[in-house]
């Protein structure tokens, strides 16, 4: 058992909400976000930092929650897929996914509307190699990546309505 001692205090903005934890030196954000947080939107896959499930969105830039130290989140803004959208409405990504049929099974699915909304907020109209492009660290293992790019088009479209 860990001396809270051996324990770094850290405090975020998780989804905009503070918070305040104690982690172990050598603990990954994701471990903290799914086992203490219990923020299970944010899965766990190859904890290798290879396949990009675990992405979240760090003072909203993508990053892979497995290779990040949860002591690194201290002082930032953290967001999932549960920061996105509001009131009970669905961000316009995840509107996007459901109308272009790109949820599919649904693991890769808050890893890549996470990193879509990354790069929507940065370049607004991006190009199709651009989407493939930003996508590219989250594998999905259902099908082609094909609905996903598309749901970022639509998505991007609805910006500029």
């Amino acid at each position: 058992m860990i001396a809270m001692a051996d324990q770094i205090p850290i405090k975020f903005a998780l989804n905009g909400k503070e918070v305040e934890a104690r982690v172990k030196p050598n603990a990954s954000l994701l471990n903290l976000l799914r086992r203490e947080l219990r923020v299970t939107s944010v899965k766990r896959g190859c904890d290798r930092g290879e396949c990009g499930v675990c992405t979240v969105l760090i003072d909203d830039k993508p990053v892979k929650s497995c290779l990040v130290l949860a002591a690194q989140a201290d002082g930032k803004a953290i967001t999932t897929i549960e920061g996105i959208g509001g009131d009970g409405q669905l961000h316009r990504i995840q509107e996007a996914f459901v109308q272009t049929g790109a949820v599919q099974c649904g693991f890769c699915t808050p890893a890549m509307i996470l990193t879509i909304r990354a790069l929507l907020g940065v370049n607004p109209t991006p190009s199709r190699e651009e989407v493939k492009a930003a996508i590219s660290g989250v594998l999905c293992r259902c099908t082609g990546y094909s609905k996903i790019v598309e749901a970022a088009e639509l998505a991007s479209a609805k910006r500029t309505r």
